[in-house]
């Protein structure tokens, strides 16, 4: 099936008209439960499976309210989605403005942050409620391009009747995620939409294009900031005996003494001074630095004994793991391909091997390189916690995992074989 909505093969207007009449009769069928004339994209279905099961209106949806003006400035100077606006502006505005779209970017919540574009389709906008300060969250307004990539994670265009929606169905929009390289984190999605009779099978490709150049400004940002600090800090370190790192507020290393370099040491959430153990590196002492921490490493405490761990994957954007020990407890977000691979190792506590966690993963056995990689990545964050041969949760830890309340919204940016049957 491809990526494209049915009909954005061709760009003539009869061709529109047909793919929007055909949209329209595969929604219907789906909705009443009859068998479609065509079944609808994969992303579709499963986006038009969550509103059912949520019980939104498929013909009005849900509406949340605008944001106050105070509350919209004070997100937009909480996100580094300020830093990007620029190159997000000068990629699309001026190419939405021309073909009767406009440019949106949305916080990891679907709140509407900034708009751009062409005025007459602004004034569109306002009166489907695509303005600044509104929520364009699936499960607020339903199956868009905006809420669905938030949930997915992965770039989308959403034509027509795609919409779940009725009063959408006279637009089309193109999503891209926007990701934070410096802790990996959602940070919301740029978005280029207009009516559905303007839509260009390329808009989705130079959305996502321009949102790789916007990620690249931030990675660059980033890597020029952990040299400051490194500067900064290398001094510091060598009036320093024993293990000692400087790291920035994410755990990127800048600088390291009397042990081997790390590139990252996974910290925990709510990250303050004083002793905190570490499970890649033991009981630690953190003290403050400017962009960053001072992490002195104290040797005891390598590995909790007979802990407990929470894999909590019950939000659909947010995804969090809690280890409790001796040392007490600590608790770090989950990328969206270690949040898999815990849910399947909490499902087969006896373990998997490396072909095994493949097939779960990719479907295929083949990419049991793949695996051990990640498996590598995510021991050095938990060491202690994650046994190997087969790989498993060790012995003597208690494991809880917390799935979301409807079976559907269990990792939803997921493909994997092993989660889309954990789903169904």
């Amino acid at each position: 099936m491809s990526d494209l909505p049915i009909g954005l093969g061709r760009l003539d207007t009869l061709d529109m008209r047909t793919s929007a009449h055909l949209l329209a009769a595969v929604r219907e069928a789906t909705l009443s439960g009859e068998v479609p004339p065509r079944p609808p994209r994969t992303v579709i279905g499963e986006s038009w499976a969550r509103m059912l099961a949520a019980g939104l209106d498929p013909d009005t949806g849900r509406h949340s309210g605008l944001l106050s003006t105070d509350e919209i400035e004070q997100r937009r100077q909480d996100t580094p989605l300020g830093e990007i606006l620029p190159v997000l502006r000068d990629g699309l505005v001026t190419v939405a403005d021309a073909a009767w779209h406009i440019m949106v970017v949305t916080d990891a919540e679907g709140r509407v942050l900034w708009r751009d574009g062409n005025l007459a389709v602004r004034k569109s906008a306002d009166r489907l409620g695509l303005a600044e300060g509104a929520s364009w969250a699936e499960d607020v307004v339903g199956t868009n391009a905006i809420g669905t990539a938030l949930v997915t994670r992965s770039p989308l265009q959403v034509h027509s009747a795609e919409h779940f929606v009725r009063v959408h169905h006279g637009w089309t929009c193109a999503a891209a995620p926007l990701h934070d390289p410096r802790s990996g984190r959602l940070l919301g999605v740029v978005d280029v939409s207009g009516p559905a009779a303007t839509a260009h099978p390329a808009t989705l490709s130079l959305v996502s294009a321009v949102a790789r150049v916007a990620e690249g400004e931030l990675r660059a940002g980033h890597w020029a900031a952990v040299e400051r600090l490194r500067a900064m800090a290398a001094p510091l370190l060598a009036r320093i005996g024993g293990q000692a790192l400087a790291v920035d507020r994410n755990g990127w290393t800048a600088a390291v003494t009397g042990m081997a370099p790390t590139g990252r040491v996974a910290l925990p959430v709510s990250v303050r001074a004083g002793e905190v153990w570490l499970p890649s590196l033991g009981l630690c002492a953190l003290e403050p630095l400017p962009g960053g921490w001072l992490i002195r490493v104290g040797g005891r405490e390598r590995a909790p004994a007979a802990g407990r761990v929470v894999v909590d994957l019950s939000r659909p954007r947010e995804w969090l793991v809690t280890v409790e020990g001796p040392a007490g407890s600590w608790v770090q977000r989950l990328s969206p391909r270690h949040a898999e691979l815990l849910f399947v190792l909490a499902v087969h506590r006896s373990g998997r091997t490396a072909a095994q966690l493949a097939a779960d993963l990719f479907g295929d056995p083949g990419r049991a390189v793949t695996v051990r990689a990640e498996l590598s990545r995510l021991r050095r964050n938990l060491a202690g916690v994650l046994a190997h041969r087969p790989y498993r949760f060790a012995d003597g830890v208690d494991v809880e995992l917390v799935r979301p309340a409807l079976r559907t919204e269990l990792l939803p940016h997921s493909v994997a074989p092993a989660v889309v049957a954990a789903r169904r």
